[in-house]
């Protein structure tokens, strides 16, 4: 409403100019001071409510600010940690192998597991780390034409997520599926009941899940990484899916599996910069072991001999080395894991090379000087 209008002038100008000291009539002036008496309290208060609401309002930009720079640090640090893990699966990842075995009852010239990791997630920004593996264990055979009789293809997936915060001490789970196949289609038996070895198809679909666990030690001029893994292979025939059904009664579904890592890296001199110092691959020693719960023909639970497969090697880096160890070991095989031929049982030494990303962990210039 008009002030000129409640003060019963229609001279807007004298009585909008004059507000402070009323209108310039005097007839009007009881009335103007009667709005000024309204109107300039009810100014003062609202001065004062913006002066607090302006303030509040720089109280709450200032205090968003601080939690807004709380929740940076919490989420660099998160990423500082998946990225850390990311670095334990790596160590972790299946390596590729090259050379030859001595001992099997089929007698081979050259026998290689290639295996490429394609890591597919490796990202600080989330917590699970995922790598495909198309994996092939290939056997050149000593015989006429020196043969590789029915390679076995084993692409898979796997993903890893981490259960604690200790770079230290870490705890990771990993979950992996696999297909595995000869790539043949002749039958799986001989009419005679028979495994067909020479063209029978085999094949399987299984899952994996391990619980890892690891301890880190920093020395003054060596790195030790100690890692120990168990848990359970199951194979898709459970549920009747995926398998050649001639497998069934005679090939292991159901396998118990562990795997122990013990890892040196060691402290050498820059090739480049003699003054600066680097941590790179020096040995590994790697267990793996399973052991077929199910049945498994008529054998008895505790016939080790026709239940265990266990392997044990040693792999050593020489400093010129990128990427590639030499390699030595040996085990057993209670079930030859070279598809069909899963009915052969002995023991075996192996040499050759090893590569694979879990050579190539370490980056150059993070060793302390």
């Amino acid at each position: 409403m008009s002030l000129y209008f409640l003060c019963g002038t229609q001279d807007t100008e004298k009585c909008w100019g004059k507000l402070h000291c009323g209108c310039m009539k005097p007839k009007h002036q009881a009335g103007c001071d009667k709005i000024r008496g309204r109107i300039i309290p009810v100014i003062t208060s609202s001065m004062k409510n913006f002066t607090k609401t302006f303030y509040l309002f720089l109280l709450v930009i200032l205090t968003s600010g601080a939690f807004a720079q709380t929740l940076d640090t919490a989420t660099k640090n998160k990423r500082i940690l998946n990225a850390e893990f990311n670095d334990i699966y790596t160590q972790n990842l299946k390596p590729a192998i090259f050379g030859n075995e001595y001992g099997g009852p089929n007698k081979t010239l050259l026998t290689s597991d290639l295996v490429a990791n394609f890591v597919l997630v490796n990202s600080p920004k989330l917590p699970f780390f995922l790598v495909a593996t198309p994996e092939i264990n290939i056997r050149l055979f000593a015989a006429f034409g020196s043969p590789v009789k029915s390679p076995s293809y084993m692409p898979g997936l796997v993903v890893y997520f981490r259960a604690n915060k200790d770079v230290y001490h870490p705890k990771f789970f990993s979950v992996a599926y696999n297909h595995h196949s000869n790539g043949i289609e002749g039958p799986t038996a001989n009419p005679n009941g028979t495994i067909n070895v020479d063209s029978g198809k085999f094949t399987t679909n299984f899952y994996t899940f391990l619980y890892h666990i690891g301890t880190r030690t920093d020395k003054e001029d060596v790195i030790i990484n100690n890692y120990k893994s168990a848990g359970l292979e199951l194979h898709a025939a459970l549920i009747r899916l995926g398998y050649a059904h001639v497998l069934e009664g005679k090939y292991g579904w159901v396998r118990m599996r562990g795997n122990w890592l013990y890892t040196l890296a060691k402290k050498y001199t820059d090739a480049i910069d003699p003054g600066k110092k680097d941590f790179d691959d020096w040995m590994h020693f790697q267990l793996d072991f399973e052991y077929i719960m199910d049945k498994d023909n008529n054998y008895l639970f505790t016939d080790y001999k026709k239940r265990l497969n266990i392997s044990l090697k040693y792999y050593y880096q020489l400093p010129f080395m990128q990427n590639v160890s030499l390699m030595a070991g040996g085990g057993y095989r209670g079930q030859d894991e070279y598809n069909i031929y899963f009915q052969d049982s002995y023991a075996y030494a192996t040499i050759g090379l090893v590569a694979g990303l879990s050579f190539d962990y370490h980056k150059k210039g993070t060793a302390r000087n």
